[in-house]
């Protein structure tokens, strides 16, 4: 087995260790974790618990396009929760009204994870509206991947 003996060294190895993963698997992965947590945030917003609920349509947009990341680069994706950024690093063609809505939806990972950011949670109704445009998106991402 090679041994790294400097700082570069031990990067090309990582790099290299990068390849032997199974980017199909990934994508896999990706793909099908997305699905679940959809599901999840569509209960969970039709059960009124909307700050939950778009939290996780955030999560399942992230992870179908961490699924398009690896396609894409066949590598593994970044750990990054930027939907925008992931659009970007999954080479798919700028849309406008698809990039707002990612923007729009980064909100949503902001507030699950920082209480600072908390704001009024939307109401079921404004959950709905944000889960029906950024279904359209979620189903032409996975149709992508």
């Amino acid at each position: 087995m090679k041994k790294a003996t400097n700082k570069k060294d031990l990067l090309v190895l990582l790099r290299e260790g990068n390849s032997m993963v199974d980017i199909a698997k990934q994508i896999v992965f990706w793909r099908d974790s997305a699905k679940e947590d959809w599901e999840v945030a569509r209960h969970l917003v039709d059960n009124g618990r909307t700050r939950h609920g778009l939290f996780f349509a955030h999560l399942a947009l992230e992870k179908i396009l961490k699924a398009l990341v690896c396609k894409y680069s066949k590598d593994l994706a970044p750990k990054l929760h930027n939907l925008s950024r992931l659009s970007e690093l999954a080479g798919l063609p700028p849309d406008i009204e698809n990039m707002e809505i990612l923007a729009e939806m980064n909100a949503f990972h902001i507030e699950g994870r920082y209480p600072e950011s908390l704001t009024k949670p939307p109401t079921k109704e404004e959950a709905a509206n944000y889960m029906a445009r950024a279904g359209k998106v979620f189903q032409w991402l996975m149709n992508q991947s």
